[in-house]
Order: C-alpha cells, then sequence, then structure tokens
C-alpha cells in the first residue's frame, strides 16, 4: 500500500463548495529511464483516479506517463450532505489503492 495524504475541509456547510486535495506516493516510473546499468526501467504509472460520494461520481482523471511523482490532485466539491468520500487510484501492474473518509457537512 501506499501512502496517500488527504485534505478535506473538516464541517464545511451545506452547499459550500470546498477543495479536496490529494497525495498518492508512488515513484510513477514512465519506462523511458535507463538504470545504472543502461537498462530501461519498466513503466509503472498510475493511470487512473476517481473520487465518489456515497457510490456517485463526483470526479475522474486519467494520468499519463508526464505525470510527476507522488502524484498531487486537487478538485472543487459541493458538499450537500454528510457521508463518504471514496478515492481511488489504479495503475499499472495491478496496482489499486482505495481511500475512504467521512465528511460530516455542518
Amino acid at each position: 500500500m501506499a501512502r496517500v495524504l488527504i485534505h478535506v475541509p473538516p464541517n464545511p456547510k451545506r452547499g459550500e463548495v470546498v477543495e479536496i486535495r490529494v497525495t498518492l506516493a508512488h515513484p510513477m516510473e514512465s519506462g523511458f529511464r535507463p538504470d545504472a546499468d543502461g537498462r530501461v526501467l519498466p513503466r509503472d504509472i498510475v493511470t487512473q483516479f476517481s473520487a465518489r460520494f456515497d457510490g456517485e461520481p463526483v470526479f475522474a482523471a486519467t494520468l499519463y506517463p508526464a505525470i510527476a511523482a507522488n502524484p498531487y490532485l486537487a478538485f472543487h466539491w459541493r458538499a450537500e450532505r454528510s457521508g463518504t468520500l471514496q478515492l481511488r487510484w489504479e495503475g499499472d501492474n495491478g496496482f489499486v489503492q482505495v481511500e475512504s473518509v467521512a465528511v460530516r457537512v455542518a
């Protein structure tokens, strides 16, 4: 499992638009860079990110090899009710990371 940092503003007000920020610790190897022996390192990138609130999609992104290591994403979301925000990263070599955050709307 990779290390994940998630920032959701605490107790947003109903109807408030908040910024959600996420960072995933991942090397994002492009598959073009050689190692010390001159062999090309195999590609290993995160290719998809999605966010769902209580099962409903609220944001999605497709990532490409040009994304830096430890990809950072930010998106805006309108907090209408309390629930669970599920964040999912998918990538090469069967990589899947899923994290959930409880959101309590004031």
